[in-house]
């Protein structure tokens, strides 16, 4: 694909025109002209990034449309900025063999906005009793590159072990849903003075903290039985959704001893804490639930140290009969895609915490690094994919559920005002999103 990009500031730096010829950059300069027939996209003297990377998404497809479909999640993706997704394993099938997971690929590729990865399930129906076929998944025409049983910890310890030792083989990478099941029975918020006042059961930090102490030593003893079989910068372990702080001092330490574990925080724990749940709206009910102010603070703090290396949504769409009912029996989880890039400005780059390198390392980079995509989060230079997404961070936009592109409507941001939007999205030379709408 051919493209002109005018008047754009990679980084927020320096405004320069974009020659993109077959999809990869050729040109980077003042007054460039366009290659023949090439589309053109005026930046308006607006932020280039490279395209974000999700590491956790939740399309739904197969078995949940009436949440979300890959067509749906995909175009809530590329509006979003998105150029690469992880497609999370619980679906129905569960995504746990070669032909679910190639079903997925196959749909991404199809719709074509954004770059969709199936994530394979670790066990076997997600029931944590046999390891699924990791290997057959990875040589797939999928080439899985990750596995997790999200939703669910990976809770046998000998089983999570095999899982890591097989990674270090397959150079892909496990990510843990950590939570250990025997502390969160019946659990409906975060143990604290809030869900003691609602009288909602208790869901202990402790219940996460311990389950990565535990993956960490795991992961400590595959990574030196690896034989130096792992590319560099290669993580074995991938937490998801850190969500308390004490499990940030536990990823400190594993990091310093040299353990391959990354980590990842989403964008609602980054800026909503537990005295949202005080309206008893099941739109604020997420698992792993919302946490005090003092663990949001050290969630934004650990992002802008590295200790966590990336934000990812948890994108978690659910129909309305599934959210819209009392809170013991609505399912958790919100949307994400849309709204990333606004919570991440108003949480890191708004207080001086991010730069635009750093919101492309956290957004683009470190994701693009971990889920081993070669041809996303590259530098914005000549010779590199063009694949962007274009910020203007000067407007500000209220969010509205019903507005969004996913199937769902389920977002915590109802009614908020947001900054930063993205104008366009560009895929390998392609628009794929322009002025909130997608292009086919």
């Amino acid at each position: 694909m051919n493209l002109l990009i005018t008047d754009a500031r990679p980084y927020g730096e320096d405004a320069v025109d974009l020659v993109v010829r077959d999809g990869v950059v050729t040109e980077i300069g003042s007054g460039l002209a366009a290659p023949e027939g090439a589309d053109r996209l005026d930046a308006g003297g607006r932020v280039l990034l490279p395209g974000f990377v999700d590491l956790h998404t939740h399309l739904r497809e197969p078995g949940g449309e009436e949440s979300e479909t890959i067509a749906t999640g995909s175009a809530a993706a590329a509006l979003g900025g998105f150029t690469a997704v992880f497609a999370m394993p619980n679906t129905d099938p569960v995504a746990d063999t070669d032909v679910v997971v190639e079903h997925v690929h196959r749909r991404g590729a199809e719709v074509g906005l954004v770059d969709v990865h199936p994530v394979g399930a670790v066990t076997v129906g997600l029931e944590g009793r046999k390891l699924a076929e990791l290997g057959t998944m990875a040589h797939s025409r999928a080439q899985v590159r990750m596995f997790s049983d999200d939703g669910r910890c990976v809770h046998d310890p000998l089983i999570m072990r095999r899982a890591l030792e097989y990674a270090s083989s397959l150079d892909v990478v496990i990510a843990q849903h950590a939570e250990d099941h025997r502390l969160t029975a019946g659990a409906q918020a975060h143990e604290g003075v809030v869900a003691s006042r609602l009288g909602l059961a208790g869901w202990p930090a402790a219940a996460e903290e311990t389950i990565v102490a535990r993956d960490c030593a795991l992961a400590r003893d595959a990574g030196a039985a690896s034989n130096g079989r792992l590319r560099a910068g290669a993580s074995m372990l991938h937490v998801c959704h850190v969500s308390s702080a004490r499990t940030i001092a536990v990823l400190r330490a594993a990091k310093a001893a040299g353990i391959r574990v990354t980590a990842e925080v989403t964008p609602h724990h980054l800026l909503l804490t537990d005295a949202s749940l005080t309206s008893y709206d099941p739109v604020h009910k997420v698992n792993p639930p919302l946490r005090t102010a003092a663990d949001t603070r050290a969630m934004r703090e650990a992002l802008t140290e590295g200790v966590i290396d990336a934000v990812a949504t948890d994108h978690a769409p659910h129909a309305a009969q599934y959210k819209d009912t009392e809170w013991s029996a609505a399912r958790p989880g919100m949307l994400g895609l849309q709204t990333a890039l606004s919570v991440l400005v108003h949480t890191m780059v708004e207080p001086g915490l991010l730069d635009w390198h750093g919101v492309a390392r956290v957004l683009s980079e470190r994701p693009a690094e971990i889920g081993n995509l070669p041809d996303q989060g590259r530098p914005i230079a000549v010779g590199e994919p063009a694949t962007f997404a274009l910020v203007d961070p000067d407007e500000v936009w209220t969010v509205r559920g019903a507005r969004l592109a996913s199937r769902a409507s389920n977002t915590p941001y109802e009614g908020m005002r947001l900054p930063a939007t993205v104008v366009a999205t560009v895929l390998r030379g392609r628009i794929t999103a322009r002025d909130g709408k997608v292009q086919q």
